[in-house]
């Protein structure tokens, strides 16, 4: 008897969850920040191999793609992200899994975004062999996440050129393991820099009025740039403008010359992020003026908001369905942190599901970029069972799609 795909999936976990559950403290134990993902892109790269797949290295050295299925055999072709790098910064757990590089520590997950990936990529090997796959799909492991930028250089390498989606998951210490989250629309932020340098003519604090009162001025810029922002933008986007560094002078009695601020900005809706630096530079330049003081504004974009689409979304939301159960679905809620999946986004449909990995009746969580942020490893299983059947969902979709339009093309 032909076993069904949920059954399928539940055979294939119960042969790889120790190895699985082994690849991915290893990766912990081992974390390499962004674009110096060697080891990490070498361990995958022989397992996929040892599969019987042909990856292919990034132009940089970190990071590869590689692609399951026939490229002769035609169908669609969807793409499946994972980001390899970890955090610069100290794992303070005390687990045999602890980190043994100083100051790397995977905070954020990708260790399991990794093991996620690679487990989809061996049974979608496995089911392609049997000639169960309508198309191909594109393992894109993709490095420097946190930087961010790998996903451009995934882009500018001609990865997603041919590709109809891309699916992606992230995890989600809120949510329990088991759980998985969708959204349609925006679900991260944008994130930019600002860097705010001002300049004036300093003097003894005695006598303001003979000078550019600097600090004043700045500490106008500082408060009156977030406020005015909630009466220039549609509050539904969410522009958000906080600093984390201001300075200006050395001693009590002196007006100084100079002064700076840097923070950074987000925001959800992608109208409103394109339009952010010329707003921003306009409100400085006013408020800098009216004190006398001139002011330089450096705005350095960071990445766009993830705007997840509803096909690819719908997608998602019945693989959980078919695999999981029906509840599994948990409505993810928006978030200002950001994620470069959202430049896929821009070019490509697609979506960016929440994977839960909190251990249900804990209490609390451990958060993301925490020093002991750690999963419950059952998602694992969890996040390879949703994206071999969302791929093959997709797959499904995008052939009768092409199924569709066979009529147009044969009378053209």
């Amino acid at each position: 008897m032909e076993l069904g795909l949920r059954e399928e999936l539940a055979e294939f976990m119960a042969a790889r969850e120790e190895e699985l559950i082994a690849f991915r403290r290893d990766l912990h134990a081992h974390p390499e920040t962004g674009y110096r993902e060697y080891r990490t892109t070498g361990r995958v790269r022989r397992r996929l191999e040892l599969a019987g797949l042909r990856p292919v290295t990034l132009p940089k050295g970190t990071g590869l793609v590689a692609d399951v299925g026939d490229p002769a055999a035609g169908g669609p072709v969807v793409a499946l992200r994972a980001d390899l790098d970890a955090l610069p910064m100290s794992d303070e757990k005390t687990v045999p899994y602890r980190s043994t590089v100083p100051n790397a520590c995977h905070a954020c997950g990708h260790d399991v975004h990794t093991t996620v990936l690679l487990g989809t990529g061996l049974f979608l090997a496995a089911h392609a062999a049997a000639g169960g796959l309508p198309g191909r799909v594109r393992l894109v492991f993709q490095p420097a996440e946190e930087i961010p930028g790998g996903a451009l250089d995934v882009m500018a390498a001609g990865s997603i050129a041919s590709v109809q989606r891309i699916f992606a998951l992230h995890c989600d210490p809120s949510l329990d393991v088991g759980k998985v989250g969708t959204r349609i629309g925006p679900i991260t932020g944008a994130c930019d820099k600002i860097r705010v340098k001002v300049s004036g003519l300093g003097g003894h604090t005695a006598r303001p009025h003979l000078t550019a009162d600097l600090v004043y001025a700045l500490g106008k810029i500082v408060t009156e740039l977030p406020a005015a922002l909630s009466r220039r933008v549609d509050p539904r986007s969410s522009l958000s403008l906080v600093w984390g560094e201001v300075s200006a002078g050395l001693t009590h009695s002196a007006i100084p010359e100079r002064g700076f601020a840097a923070g950074t900005v987000r925001c959800l809706d992608e109208q409103v992020w394109h339009a952010a630096p010329g707003l921003l530079e306009e409100l400085v330049t006013s408020v800098a003026s009216a004190y006398g003081v001139a002011a330089e504004v450096e705005y350095i974009r960071g990445v766009p908001p993830a705007v997840n689409e509803t096909v690819s979304t719908a997608l998602v939301e019945a693989a959980a369905t078919q695999v999981l159960g029906p509840d599994a679905l948990s409505p993810a809620p928006q978030s200002l942190g950001a994620e470069d999946f959202a430049w896929y986004l821009e070019s490509i449909p697609g979506t960016l599901a929440r994977l839960g990995t909190r251990t249900p009746g804990l209490g609390g969580h451990r958060d993301l970029h925490q020093a002991t942020f750690d999963v419950d490893e059952r998602a694992i299983g969890v996040g390879v069972r949703l994206m071999a059947a969302t791929a093959l969902a997709a797959l499904r979709a995008g052939d009768a799609a092409a199924s569709d339009r066979l009529p147009d093309v044969a009378c053209a």
